[in-house]
């Protein structure tokens, strides 16, 4: 049969539709407002179109017929930013803070999909004690979509890091239901920070180039599936950092943060995840957009967006484009592929009436 279709809306580099085209699907669009971003977009997903949209305006979906042509849609994924609800409240559901969400709900209105995924942060199951959550799925019910909402562990899926989204899947009625896909890996098996980078150049006597080759054979078979066929090696340059820095870095034992650093030390920044040194027998904390709180778990200075990358799962010929802090946030702003990956292939076993 032919490949089945997805388009992705705020899109960023693509991590989510990196997963569905890895499993198979037709990845027609990328749609987001970070130029940056959908130029990377573009770069790794195999022809698909980037559009430079505010989703919220109307007059997106012809730009979006326009693209996609004659191709029946089957799936919409979307990551839409949240930051509304947290001002407006439930009762304000339709505020214009909130027009991003709504235009996913406008999108999906508007081309009716087989199905679709949102992914979102967990707080936002518990957001006004559920409220929000059920007025999305409520909404959804409404337009004839089966749809369920789950929060996944990326850890679960083979990705290197403790990262938890909050998954909404919806089947169309005449299609199917909605089913989640099934944890591959435990706390016993997870895939660590080592398994993930052990084997990537140290950068701590030079930084390095934005492209260059790789020093040492993989040692894992993570980081022999992350390499693939690969022969440069893209986006690991090293930061800078004060002696100062260093210094304070080192005092911080594998695993700690702040709470270790003598008295004294560290005093710029001090809350939660300050001064995290990552254990390199776990998972990664949670990647995010910046790269000044989390270091690496053996070198005295931040992972690289190579090593993030990795620990988000992006193979290393996914090459991210721009400024270094561009590049960051890219990778920070992302679903890990692996995720979209069991999320894409869960959807195809309900396209194909495997699940009845």
């Amino acid at each position: 049969m032919s490949k089945f279709t997805v388009i992705d809306l705020f899109s960023g580099a693509g991590g989510l539709s990196k997963g569905f085209l890895d499993a198979g699907f037709d990845v027609l669009l990328g749609v987001d407002n970070d130029k940056v971003a959908l130029s990377t977009f573009e770069l790794n997903h195999n022809g698909a179109k980037a559009l430079s949209l505010d989703l919220s305006d109307k007059k997106v979906f012809k730009d979006i017929e326009n693209t996609i042509g004659n191709r029946e849609l089957d799936v919409i994924v979307a990551g839409p930013p949240c930051q509304g609800f947290s001002l407006s409240g439930p009762r304000n559901f339709d505020d214009e803070k909130n027009k991003l969400y709504l235009a996913v709900i406008k999108t999906v209105k508007t081309f009716k999909p087989k199905a679709f995924i949102i992914e979102n942060v967990p707080g936002m199951a518990t957001l006004y004690n559920g409220e929000i959550k059920n007025e999305i799925l409520k909404r959804f019910k409404k337009m004839r979509y089966n749809i369920s909402c789950k929060i996944l562990c990326a850890a679960d899926y083979g990705v290197p890091q403790m990262r938890k989204r909050l998954i909404f899947m919806g089947v169309r009625k005449d299609v199917g239901e909605p089913h989640f896909p099934d944890p591959i890996y435990d706390e016993k098996s997870y895939i660590t920070c080592r398994d993930a980078i052990s084997d990537l150049p140290s950068r701590e006597s030079e930084l390095g180039e934005n492209t260059d080759i790789y020093n040492d054979f993989p040692k894992t078979k993570y980081q022999i599936k992350m390499r693939g066929k690969c022969k440069v090696l893209s986006n690991h340059v090293g930061t800078n950092h004060t002696t100062l820095v260093k210094e304070t870095i080192a005092l911080v034992p594998e695993g700690g943060n702040y709470k270790d650093l003598p008295e004294g030390w560290g005093e710029s920044r001090k809350f939660n995840e300050a001064w995290t040194r990552y254990d390199g027998n776990k998972p990664s904390k949670t990647i995010d957009t910046g790269h000044r709180n989390h270091f690496h778990y053996k070198y005295n200075r931040v992972p690289t967006v190579r090593e993030n990358a990795r620990l988000q799962s992006f193979p290393d010929d996914f090459v991210f484009l721009g400024t270094k802090t561009q590049q960051y946030r890219q990778v920070g702003n992302a679903v890990p592929p692996l995720l979209g990956f069991a999320l894409a292939n869960e959807l195809i076993k309900i396209l194909e009436k495997e699940f009845k």
